[in-house]
């Protein structure tokens, strides 16, 4: 989201800098514009699965593995069209996340109830 926004302002001439130089700010804490909920901590508490390459995640179904290397020669429809696809994928992605941490949460309640009135121990769960 943040280098098609750049290359957008960079077309409209709000931006002087080739996207290479602006690269390291733009990937650094993401575009100064850019709105706060597409920045991504700087660490995520899980690692990321092996996924098989049938099984690639949205965000790679929307954009093509050279995707960057042919942003230059994009249309400004198309790019916009590419932005809305990944705002999409995003807001997918997000609501699917939402709702892995509130079954976490769950859990988490259910073994800490659990623990609390004493219906289990570590002993129990380790054989002792």
């Amino acid at each position: 989201m943040d280098l098609l926004s750049f290359e957008l302002r960079r077309r409209s001439g709000e931006e002087t800098r080739s996207l290479i130089e602006a690269l390291p700010d733009i990937l650094a804490d993401g575009s100064a514009d850019a709105p706060s909920h597409y920045l991504v901590p700087k660490t995520l508490p899980v690692e990321p699965p092996d996924v098989p390459i049938d099984g690639r995640r949205s965000i790679d179904r929307v954009l093509a593995d050279d995707f960057l290397t042919h942003l230059p020669d994009i249309e400004d429809a198309e790019l916009l069209s590419i932005q809305e696809m990944l705002s999409d994928a995003e807001q997918r992605v997000s609501t699917q996340r939402r709702s892995v941490y509130e079954a976490l949460e769950t859990l988490t309640d259910e073994v800490a109830r659990r623990y609390r009135d004493g219906l289990t121990s570590v002993n129990e769960l380790l054989g002792d």
